[in-house]
């Protein structure tokens, strides 16, 4: 958010107090009016109609653009992220190439961020965060949105993990395995790092032996033995294995 705040803070000018007239002020003084209401006042609904009022009545002005940009923010700001998303893929179907389209990926990617829902809850809303957010990294690596978005892909990575564990616990617990191997698979297959992987692997494991496929089950519990010797599901599934299938276990196991 700091970062957000600083991107703002750059195309900020001065600060003015009294409403303008649009059709006789100029578009950098109806700007700082719309900034003040924004940042100073926080008065988010009126700082989105002044800024559309720089688009409306001055849309050929450089003032123009950063007044669509914190359009977009304000709108972010209040929670409105539809709206903001809204005039943000208009910004970036227009000006893909302008100087302010990685902010305006990385604030698109933001709208979908602050909607990320409960693991138990429908993931559609993630899933479209999670590709965001990797758009920026891959279009923009070396600007402070692809550091910030990275960091942030690793939560919406944890929760599509979380979500897809849940599921498959609720598929095992109906003795649907195949079902639940499928999530358990996903978990591991795309977010490897994260912290649902161990759990997937012990699923795993506790399945095939369930199944009966004994040389699946000492693969998946090897793979957790390799990654996470002293985590709390290998010492599970190590136990499992001992108690199910103590043939799998080395002589010194």
């Amino acid at each position: 958010m700091k970062k957000v705040l600083l991107a703002i803070c750059v195309l900020l000018g001065a600060c003015a107090t009294e409403a303008p007239d649009p059709e006789t002020t100029s578009p950098e003084e109806l700007y700082n009016y719309a900034a003040d209401l924004l940042i100073e006042r926080r008065e988010y609904t009126r700082s989105v109609e002044a800024f559309d009022q720089i688009d409306r009545y001055y849309p050929y002005s450089r003032w123009a653009l950063k007044a669509q940009i914190m359009a977009a923010f304000a709108n972010y700001v209040k929670k409105d992220y539809d709206d903001a998303e809204i005039l943000l893929e208009r910004f970036i179907k227009l000006y893909p190439g302008n100087r302010y389209a990685p902010y305006a990926y990385y604030l698109k990617a933001m709208c979908d961020y602050a909607r990320l829902s409960d693991p138990r809850r429908d993931q559609a809303r993630t899933e479209d965060a999670l590709a965001a957010l990797n758009e920026v990294v891959a279009r923009f690596p070396d600007t402070p949105y692809a550091e910030d978005a990275k960091k942030k892909t690793v939560l919406a990575a944890d929760y599509l993990a979380a979500h897809e564990l849940n599921v498959g616990r609720a598929y095992e617990m109906k003795s649907e395995h195949a079902a639940a191997l499928n999530r358990f698979e996903t978990v591991v297959r795309l977010y490897p790092a994260t912290q649902s992987v161990q759990e997937a692997l012990y699923r795993m494991t506790e399945i095939f032996l369930i199944l009966g496929l004994d040389d699946q089950a000492q693969k998946s519990a090897a793979v957790l033995g390799y990654n996470y010797p002293d985590g709390v599901w290998y010492a599970r599934a190590y136990a499992l294995i001992g108690k199910h299938a103590p043939h799998l276990l080395s002589p010194k196991g």
